[in-house]
C-alpha cells in the first residue's frame, strides 16, 4: 500500500509531486515539493517497528506524524534525512493503532520564494493497526470433573478495564465461557467448570487503542475416577479384538465398549499418559480398564488400582 498527497498530481513512473505546493516557476521548487511514502505493513504486532520508505526534497527533512484512533492532534514520533537521491527510510515502534502520514517541511528560502504557496508537502493518511499483546501467565488444565479449570495472564498496552474472555471448543465451535476485566496493570483471571475435554484460548476483541488478538492456552482434560488392572506377557504377539498386534511397548488399554482407536488421557500423581483403545476387556467386576505394560509403566501403577481418567 502507498501514502499518496491528498493534493497531487501523478509525475514520471507513478510518483507523486503535491501540486498545490508547487510555484508556478522554476523545477527546483518542484523537486522540493516532491514526497512519496509507502508503508510496508499496516497490521503490527504490539511493539513492532513500522517502516515507511519513500522519496522526497534530496537532503531534505522528512517527518513521520501519528495520530491515534481517540485523539485528533498530529504527532512527529520519527524524523530522518532524504538522502543525494531523495530516498528515505524511518521506522518506529508502535503500542496503539492510529493513522500515521509524512510530510516534509517547507524550507525557509523556499517559503519565501513561493509566496503564497508555502504548505508543506504531506502524503494522504494510513491507518495502522497495532493487535494487543496478549499473554498467559499461568494454567490449570488438567482437572478433576467439576472443577474449575483456570487461566490467569496479561494484556498490553495497559489500560484498565479492557475485556478478556475465555472460550472453549466443542464440536467444532469456539464459545465464551468467561470474561473478566484487566485491572490497572494489565492483569486478568479466569476460569470454567470443567465438564468435557475441550481446548481453550483466550480473546481480546480489540478497542480504540489496539486490534484484537488471541492465544491458545491448551487442553482441558476433565478427570474421573476410575478403577483398573493390568495385563499383557500372555498375550504378546496375539491379535487384539480391534487387529492389531498385541506387544509390551503399545500404548493402549483394554475397555469393554468404548470404540477402537479411542483416544484417552490417564492421570496418577503428576504422570499423564495418552492411550489409545486397542482391545476388549476386562472381563472382571469392578474394573473399567486393562492397562497395557507400557502404560502401566509410564503411570508408576501397580497391579489393581484407582486412576485418573479423561476422554
Amino acid at each position: 500500500m502507498r501514502l499518496t498527497c491528498t493534493a497531487c498530481v501523478p509525475a514520471v513512473a507513478g510518483t507523486l509531486m503535491l501540486a498545490a505546493a508547487v510555484p508556478a516557476t522554476g523545477t527546483a521548487a518542484a523537486e522540493q515539493s516532491r514526497v512519496t511514502a509507502k508503508v510496508a505493513d499496516h497490521h503490527l504486532q504490539y511493539g513492532q517497528r513500522l517502516v515507511v520508505r519513500g522519496g522526497a526534497r534530496p537532503g531534505g527533512s522528512v517527518v513521520l506524524q501519528y495520530r491515534a484512533n481517540d485523539a485528533g492532534v498530529w504527532t512527529p514520533i520519527a524524523t530522518t534525512t532524504a538522502a543525494s537521491d531523495g530516498r528515505y527510510r524511518v521506522s518506529v515502534a508502535l503500542s496503539r493503532s492510529g493513522a500515521v502520514r509524512v510530510t516534509t517541511p517547507t524550507p525557509i528560502a523556499a517559503a519565501a520564494a513561493g509566496g503564497a504557496a508555502t504548505t508543506s508537502p504531506t502524503t494522504s493518511t494510513r491507518r495502522v493497526r497495532v493487535a494487543a499483546r496478549l499473554r498467559t501467565t499461568s494454567a490449570r488444565l488438567n482437572v478433576a470433573a467439576g472443577r474449575r479449570a483456570r487461566v490467569s495472564g496479561s494484556l498490553r498496552r495497559v489500560r484498565e478495564g479492557r475485556t478478556v474472555t475465555l472460550q472453549a471448543r466443542t464440536g467444532g465451535r469456539w464459545r465464551t465461557v468467561d470474561r473478566d476485566r484487566t485491572d490497572r496493570r494489565g492483569r486478568f483471571a479466569l476460569s470454567t467448570v470443567a465438564r468435557r475435554t475441550a481446548d481453550l484460548r483466550v480473546r481480546f476483541a480489540g478497542d480504540a487503542l489496539n486490534a484484537g488478538s488471541r492465544v491458545k492456552v491448551g487442553r482441558m482434560r476433565a478427570f474421573r475416577r476410575s478403577f483398573a488392572s493390568w495385563y499383557g506377557p500372555g498375550f504378546y504377539g496375539n491379535r487384539t479384538a480391534c487387529g492389531q498386534t498385541f506387544h509390551a511397548g503399545i500404548m493402549g488399554v483394554a475397555h469393554k465398549t468404548l470404540p477402537c482407536g479411542t483416544r484417552l488421557t490417564f492421570r496418577r500423581g503428576s504422570k499423564l499418559v495418552h492411550a489409545r483403545v486397542v482391545d476388549r476387556g476386562p472381563f472382571h467386576a469392578g474394573r473399567e480398564f486393562d492397562l497395557s505394560p507400557a502404560v502401566k509403566q509410564a503411570l508408576g501403577f501397580g497391579s489393581t488400582g484407582p486412576v485418573w481418567v479423561a476422554t
